[in-house]
């Protein structure tokens, strides 16, 4: 399920959002927006809030079968984490009715996604759940910082 969530969340549905909108726009300047807007709801919004809930309910979930600790005291980390994880989704959520949001949004998603994926890669010994999340959140911190900075222009 994990796998599925963070394809889906990360990868699938922006894109095919992005496409959806894009039917019925054209122009690069469209393009730009149409995709910050996307990407800050899905990777930032519903991505964000879901791993923000599970750390807060499984906090397990993330210290023991993604980052490979087995350390129960750790357990409050995560949870803290998951605090911070959600408060971000749900300004995620929120950019999508609050058009002013999308692009600070994206930025600190970006921001946020970019050092943990950049994290993730400094440690060796990565398990493959740890790993798609390190893939997955470089790869939407490049998108949302490109578009972040393309939407400036």
């Amino acid at each position: 399920m994990y796998y599925a969530i963070v394809l889906a969340t990360m990868v699938v549905l922006p894109i095919a959002s992005i496409a959806a909108e894009l039917s019925t726009t054209t122009g690069i300047a469209s393009f730009v927006l149409v995709s910050i807007k996307w990407f800050a709801f899905w990777a930032v919004g519903v991505r964000l809030l879901l791993a923000g809930l599970s750390q807060i309910l499984r906090p397990a979930f993330t210290v023991k079968g993604i980052l490979g600790i087995d350390e129960p005291r750790a357990h409050v980390l995560a949870q803290e984490l998951g605090f911070a994880n959600t408060a971000i989704g749900l300004a995620g959520l929120f950019s999508m009715m609050l058009a002013g949001w999308v692009a600070p949004i994206a930025f600190t998603g970006g921001i946020f996604l970019g050092l943990a994926g950049l994290n993730h890669l400094r440690r060796p010994g990565r398990n493959l759940r740890e790993t798609v999340a390190m893939v997955t959140d470089l790869w939407a911190a490049f998108v949302l910082l490109l578009t972040f900075v393309l939407s400036l222009f």
